[in-house]
């Protein structure tokens, strides 16, 4: 095997990896059922409800006559604390709003701060139910409040707010929700209180909902999450079709994009179910069901939850604990991409507090790290150079014979004692810090609107110089010109000259347009991935000649 058709292949099998992660295929949906919903009955106890009767009751809707309508607006909530704004509306005690106020929708100074609810999520979010619709009037259910104020301020202390819906029948069902001003984490309990002369025997649910892009994501994973058994669950919306219920004890449930995501977390793991659904607008639902209970006349059920809205910092959900870490995952090569988060952020830390400097430290250490790979590559590539005049004549002589132009040329490298991949397998190792080094720059929420100098205000988007109103084939827009890409095409260019010729022509013919099609793939990368690119180019050509110049 040839030294420069391992290396095509190896070069076109980047190529695919990365365009089958750019392209994608047009999802499907599934419509949420309009009637009851069935549900399985969970065999484990709840650990934090008690009393649990296992009598079998029965389950027809505890209440008949339709839901009382008002004319009455319903009355919004505003809680402000230093890492938020929340807004809770009475009908349903949902969340219609949650602001952050560290982050902004965009890199412009004047652009508004994050919403992490969409107003196409028109119900709100952390929006609660009965999987069996025993009490089917608490799906319209205008809570009451004994708060006076309309908004709340949460500097100092803790705060709980509390809300209230009672049926006809003497059903009370009370919603607590606890803001503290130091964490995104929210305080939950939901409080179910039978003055009936009925038995309640269903599944509390408690849902998230959100909104996707209609094309899916680009890169990194988008879409519902789980901690099921203690192993992260990502479910490609694509796939809710196939299979929308997941079983199993759940620490946490979520719904994610590529820097933010919104969980429920019970106060302890129990044996629950994920449920999915997807609706119009592009909304996405994901459900806790808890485990079956049962409550009886004169008696009262809590649920406790805790709830996360906020960005998917590695420093932030692991000061949260709850495992809610685990819920940032870089794919295949999430061993290599962390510890490289780890290392970025330290560097970020410890110099001049700029992520587009750490990025160039990152590389530069890595290099220093693979140096001996490198060497010893280049030191192949520089042997087979040397013999490549012989290669040639053999061509020629055997050029109607490929068995015995073959069995020449290898007893040839066996004479020059040189190794036809020797070149190719040290670079074969280094692909994989790539690719760890690709999906955590590409996700990590600290490049975020990063800048890093002059036109590169922001690390997490493609570099752009001015602005142009047409558009560029093969570009995302903005439309611009891409400066950094640019340049590390042309370095690109440049170690592929200084490289040993190719000694099949058509071989050198792909290799010449290799630089194009890489500039051409990374012109909607993350300036940020391309940074690194193109650190690792520099330092590849200068090890390159540096062991060139040693061994001649």
């Amino acid at each position: 095997m040839e030294q420069a058709r391992i290396f095509i292949a190896i070069a076109l099998s980047f190529i695919v990896f990365l365009l089958w992660e750019i392209f994608f295929v047009d999802k499907q949906v599934v419509e949420k059922p309009k009637q009851d919903l069935q549900t399985q009955t969970i065999s484990k106890e709840e650990p934090y409800v008690k009393e649990i009767n296992t009598k079998s009751v029965d389950k027809a809707p505890l209440i008949k006559e339709d839901v009382l309508k008002t004319i009455k607006s319903p009355r919004v909530i505003r809680v402000n604390t230093p890492l938020y704004s929340a807004i809770i509306s009475e009908k349903g005690a949902v969340l219609k709003s949650f602001v952050l106020n560290k982050y902004r929708e965009s890199v412009e100074p004047d652009s508004p701060l994050l919403e992490m609810i969409s107003p196409e999520i028109k119900d709100g979010t952390i929006k609660i139910g009965l999987a069996g619709n025993s009490v089917p009037a608490l799906n319209d259910a205008f809570f009451m409040t004994d708060i006076k104020d309309d908004a709340i301020e949460i500097n100092d202390n803790s705060k709980e707010l509390s809300f209230f819906w009672k049926s006809s029948n003497g059903i009370v069902i009370e919603k607590k929700f606890l803001f503290s001003p130091e964490t995104y984490m929210i305080g939950c309990k939901v409080i179910i209180k039978n003055g009936s002369n009925q038995t309640i025997q269903d599944n509390l649910i408690l849902s998230l909902f959100k909104t996707y892009a209609e094309n899916g994501r680009m890169y990194g994973f988008e879409g519902p999450s789980a901690l099921i058994n203690n192993a992260l669950e990502q479910v490609d919306i694509d796939d809710i079709e196939d299979k929308n219920i997941y079983n199993g004890e759940l620490k946490w449930i979520a719904v994610q994009d590529r820097y933010f995501m919104s969980c429920i977390v019970p106060e302890k793991a129990v044996e629950a179910s994920m449920r999915l659904f997807v609706g119009q607008d592009n909304v996405l639902e994901n459900q806790f069901m808890q485990p079956e209970s049962i409550i009886n006349p004169g008696s009262q059920r809590t649920f406790g939850y805790h709830l996360f809205m906020g960005p998917r910092s590695t420093k932030v959900l692991k000061e949260i604990d709850y495992d809610l870490d685990k819920a940032i995952n870089f794919g295949f090569f999430d061993i290599l991409a962390k510890p490289c988060l780890w290392f970025m952020n330290l560097i970020y830390d410890y110099t001049i507090s700029n992520y587009g400097i750490a990025i160039i430290i990152l590389t530069v250490f890595t290099k220093i790290i693979l140096w001996p790979l490198g060497a010893k590559s280049y030191k192949s590539m520089n042997e087979m150079k040397k013999i490549q005049p012989l290669v040639m004549e053999i061509r020629e002589k055997y050029k109607g014979d490929k068995k015995k132009m073959n069995e020449a040329t290898m007893a040839l490298y066996k004479t020059y004692k040189v190794n036809p991949v020797g070149g190719c397998l040290p670079m074969v190792f280094q692909i994989p810090v790539f690719f760890a080094l690709y999906r955590m720059l590409y996700e990590a929420i600290e490049l975020r609107h990063a800048p890093f100098f002059g036109w590169i205000n922001d690390l997490s988007a493609p570099d752009r110089l001015l602005s142009f109103d047409f558009s560029i084939p093969f570009m995302q827009p903005p439309y611009g010109i891409p400066v950094l890409t640019i340049i590390m095409g042309a370095t690109m260019f440049l170690q592929q000259k200084i490289s040993p010729a190719m000694g099949d022509p058509s071989q050198a013919k792909i290799m010449m347009f290799m630089p194009l099609v890489f500039t051409v793939i990374f012109i909607n990368f993350s300036s940020g991935l391309v940074l690194y690119w193109l650190v690792n180019n520099v330092l590849s050509i200068a090890q390159q000649y540096y062991t060139t110049k040693k061994a001649a």
